[in-house]
Order: C-alpha cells, then structure tokens, then sequence
C-alpha cells in the first residue's frame, strides 16, 4: 500500500480533514487524533507500521504561537515511511502519548518535553531526559533564555 493510499485510508476511518503533503509523505492531523490514528496504522494488517523511527518537535515562535509534532513511522514489511504532523498551541503544548503503541515513543517523548515542554499526556515516566531535573525552561523553544549560572558554575558569559 502507498502512502496516497494510506491517507484515504486514515481520512475514511475516522472522517477527519487532514492536509497532505505528497511531495514529503506527511499527513497532517488533529492533535486529539494522533492516538488512534497510531494504533491504527500499527495493528491493520495492511498497513502494519511496526516502528516509530523519529518524533521530532518544532516550535514555530512566539509570533506563530504554534509547534509541531512530527512521527515517523516504517512498516518494515512493507518498506513504507509515513510521517504524521500534529499542531499544538505553543502556550499549553500537549498531545497524547504514543508509547503505549511504540515502546521507543518513551525516549523520544521525554526529549520532546525536555527540550520544547510539550506534554505527552499517559506517558509513564515523562521527566527530562537529557538535562538535569532542576534545570530551568526548554532550550529549544525560540524564546529560551539562557540561565547565566547553574548551581554556581557560569553557564553564560
């Protein structure tokens, strides 16, 4: 099955408007849908995309007020990239989480928080990752502000 065909498949299920982009393999869809649309396209035999491969985020800026989630999921057997998209509200980022289907999920959502401070409601172990617990804001996000200390020790000149 192609991605094209993939997309028909996801808007008949479950009767969403979805932007696709063909050119990029990516399907654009409403955050509250991401969960079953995973689980899905994980258990139908025609589709069967058995690994979660990347979930990046992006923070479109203040100005847009928005940032992206993007999943990149393989079917193995079928050699079939696809890549969802979720918008989230950049003031209260959150989004269900997917490690209930892909147990890689869990990493990849715990640096998503770490780094943007999206919530991944249902994860069971969502605390940072990669930099300590106590560190302050999400240095990815546009408007980070660089703490000048951390536990005394200069961080920025």
């Amino acid at each position: 099955m192609d991605v094209a065909s993939i997309k028909d498949l996801v808007q008949t299920q479950f009767q969403f408007e979805a932007e696709w982009e063909e050119e990029m393999g990516r399907l654009t869809l409403p955050a509250e849908h991401i969960l079953p649309v995973c689980e899905f396209l994980w258990k139908n035999p025609s589709t069967y995309f058995d690994s979660l491969s990347c979930l990046t985020a992006i923070d479109q800026g203040p100005e847009a007020g928005k940032m992206e989630v993007i999943y990149t999921l393989y079917s193995i057997p079928n050699h079939v990239t696809l890549h969802l998209r979720v918008m989230l509200d950049r003031e209260k980022p959150s989004v269900a989480s997917v490690s209930s289907v892909w147990r890689t999920a869990d990493w990849h959502e715990r640096e998503a928080f770490d780094f943007y401070g999206i919530q991944f409601e249902g994860h069971p172990d969502l605390r940072r990752i990669l930099l300590p617990e106590d560190w302050e804001g999400h240095p990815l996000r546009k408007d980070y502000v660089e703490q000048t200390k951390y536990h005394g020790i200069q961080v920025k000149s």
